[in-house]
């Protein structure tokens, strides 16, 4: 029985050993790389243009973010936010306005909300 188990289990291994590399073979050698869309460029006077809180735009980081559909989301009450609308926030979401740094989830969570860059030579 042993012998049967062991010589069922070897083939099987095998067999899909073979798969796979029989499978590799049919992948093509190069995959397409899709072109990067063009990243828009804004200043801080087009940011303070969406400073409300049906139309918010922050700047973190040399980046422009979208706001406004987080703002219900946002775990603190939105006048935590709010008055940040329209303006560089790097301090603000650096710190939380307490010391403390947003959580790692945060920072992920933010990159879907990313419109743009701070246009070179924008005053921060």
């Amino acid at each position: 029985m042993m012998k049967r188990l062991y010589f069922v289990s070897t083939i099987a291994f095998w067999l899909a050993f073979a798969a796979f590399w029989g499978a590799s073979l049919w992948t093509p050698a190069e995959q397409k790389v899709l072109a990067r869309p063009t990243i828009a460029a804004y200043t801080l006077s087009d940011v303070a243009k969406h400073s409300r809180t049906g139309d918010c735009w922050m700047a973190i980081g040399g980046e422009i973010y979208d706001l406004t559909a987080y703002l219900s989301q946002h775990p603190a009450p939105p006048d935590v936010i709010v008055p940040w609308c329209g303006k560089d926030a790097t301090v603000a979401y650096n710190t939380k306005n307490r010391g403390r740094p947003h959580s790692p989830y945060a920072s992920n969570l933010l990159r879907q909300y990313r419109i743009g860059v701070l246009q070179d030579g924008a005053t921060r």
